[in-house]
């Protein structure tokens, strides 16, 4: 069975636009390699559960950073903002679950949403969870990660039981254990949580357009300076950066999915000179725009 990446495509929001399974059993499994492609900046509307293979993955989310090794984890809640990268040049390879909340809750009116998911979605204190062992339960719930993952690749009869199964494991798990809410999240955390939602919004409706700090804040109807204050604190790097890797990303989609010339692509991400496109991409994917088309070629031939 070929194995499945999982490319992530964002709306206007930054909301995943992809469906993960359909709506009669709403997950998805996929074996991502994150020296082939990181993860962009993005939400949904799911639960993550990922488990690292091989190499060493750096997991964002929020204002939060971790760094996760092989034979460990971790669980990202609901809307919660992230994105995955490789910690180094070797190679980084997750087993990741993408699962909406009704998988294990059903409806809104039973126990399992009311008791167990309902608390940790509406916890703002618990955006994520790192399992690498520092508790018996991890190892547990890495466990349940695999199980579902291995249960959905191998689809033998029965499997979304085993899968469901598992998963209601680990939100039991995540349930037992989630930090207590502190406090509510303070005026100016929300604020800032729906103005860099705004403001990620404006860049992916505008990436392709000749686009500056000033726009980007006028988005969101506040100063310069404190938009490099919300890019600054939730994502960790200015706009323009953020600006930057979203064209490239962008560009490294359309390389993958179309036999445009190079050139073209980076006209169409905002790049209108092609030196400068193949400057950034080389600076930020490790290669230029044909090289990174011809290895994803040979990577996707060799699945």
């Amino acid at each position: 069975m070929a194995l499945k990446t999982c490319v992530t495509i964002t709306g206007e929001d930054g909301r995943e636009l992809k469906e993960h399974g359909s709506a009669f059993f709403p997950a998805g499994n996929y074996y991502d390699d994150l020296r082939q492609e990181a993860v962009p900046w993005h939400w949904h509307e799911e639960m993550e559960a990922v488990v690292v293979v091989e190499g060493m993955a750096e997991l964002l989310v929020e204002t939060e950073r971790y760094q996760v090794k092989a034979g460990e984890g971790f669980f990202i809640n609901a809307e919660a903002l992230h994105a995955f990268e490789v910690s180094s040049m070797e190679e980084c390879r997750m087993h990741s679950l993408v699962f909406h909340p009704r998988l294990v809750g059903g409806s809104m009116e039973s126990v399992f949403w009311q008791s167990y998911i309902q608390p940790l979605v509406e916890n703002h204190c618990f955006q994520s969870a790192l399992l690498n062992e520092t508790l018996p339960w991890h190892s547990q719930a890495c466990g349940c990660i695999e199980d579902a993952w291995q249960a959905m690749e191998k689809k033998e009869t029965g499997y979304e039981f085993q899968v469901r199964n598992a998963l209601s494991q680990l939100i039991l798990l995540l349930r037992l254990h989630q930090p207590m809410p502190q406090k509510e999240p303070s005026q100016r955390e929300l604020r800032d949580a729906r103005r860099i939602r705004t403001m990620l919004q404006y860049i992916q409706e505008h990436y392709s357009e000749e686009t500056d700090t000033a726009q980007i804040a006028r988005s969101a109807m506040i100063s310069e300076s404190e938009c490099l204050r919300c890019f600054h604190k939730s994502i960790g790097m200015p706009p323009i950066r953020y600006l930057k890797q979203f064209r490239i990303q962008k560009a490294a989609e359309l390389l993958m999915s179309t036999d445009k010339k190079a050139g073209d692509i980076g006209a169409e991400c905002g790049f209108l000179d092609t030196s400068y496109f193949t400057k950034v991409f080389r600076e930020i994917k490790g290669c230029t725009p044909g090289e990174y088309r011809r290895r994803q070629a040979c990577f996707t031939d060799g699945q």
